[in-house]
């Protein structure tokens, strides 16, 4: 397995504490362990610039590739677009169904977790909150899994059986031919700008014309075209 830790940036000091490698516990001579933890910087979206990348080569040596987010809300979403199966976790006491819909995290998830089910009252709250955001949006069918990690640990089977279960229920081909799409746009959007995206009609207009390429180009030969087309319209 293989981990990919994204943590926020200080607008402060431009530095991230990166306390995710110190804080996991992982014996340095198990190869079959990686941990990386990167920073956000000052890039939107949740991921820190390298984490496209990264996945994309880590996918080829491990089963498991694992990204962690900064967080996500109405900006914070860009990694639907590059993980297979999106799982969101929400601690209890974090907010009622509006205050769901409002952040936008109802969006994005394929699975949802709400943690510390041994609190009793208030992980059974937000269960029943997430579950009538879900309703309202009308995708109740997105499966909500309670997980603790006191003696003895509860829900980890369950969440492992709903992630395996979407995985299953994946056009996974098609999935990534997206992922690699979008990945090339962002990228063209982080050197380019507003400016360059313009140059494309806008993200819609791209997206679209992205759609009609030929599916076998990886994300350098999509990027290259964006740069033409760019310079063309």
């Amino acid at each position: 397995m293989a981990v990919l830790a994204v943590d926020p940036s200080s607008r402060r000091s431009g530095g991230s504490l990166l306390g995710d490698r110190a804080r996991i516990e992982v014996d340095p001579r198990d190869d079959e362990v990686f941990i990386r933890s990167t920073a956000a910087g000052d890039r939107l979206g949740g991921l820190a610039p390298a984490t496209r990348a990264a996945a994309g080569a880590l996918a080829a040596a491990f089963d498991v590739v694992v990204i962690e987010t900064v967080g996500v809300g109405q900006s914070e979403t860009e990694v639907a677009d590059v993980a297979d199966t999106v799982a969101v976790v929400v601690q209890p006491g974090s907010g009622d169904m509006l205050q769901f819909l409002k952040s936008g995290i109802m969006e994005v998830p394929d699975v949802l977790v709400v943690t510390k089910a041994d609190l009793g009252p208030i992980a059974t709250r937000a269960l029943a909150d997430l579950s009538a955001a879900l309703r309202s949006l009308g995708a109740s069918a997105t499966p909500i899994i309670s997980v603790s990690s006191v003696a003895p640990p509860s829900g980890i089977g369950e969440l492992v059986d709903a992630l395996d279960a979407h995985r299953a229920s994946l056009g996974l081909a098609q999935r990534r031919l997206r992922a690699r799409r979008m990945h090339a746009l962002d990228d063209f959007v982080c050197e380019h700008g507003q400016h360059g995206l313009r140059a494309l009609g806008g993200r819609r207009e791209a997206e679209r014309w992205l759609d009609e390429q030929d599916p076998q180009l990886d994300v350098p030969a999509l990027a290259a075209a964006l740069e033409r087309r760019a310079a063309t319209v």
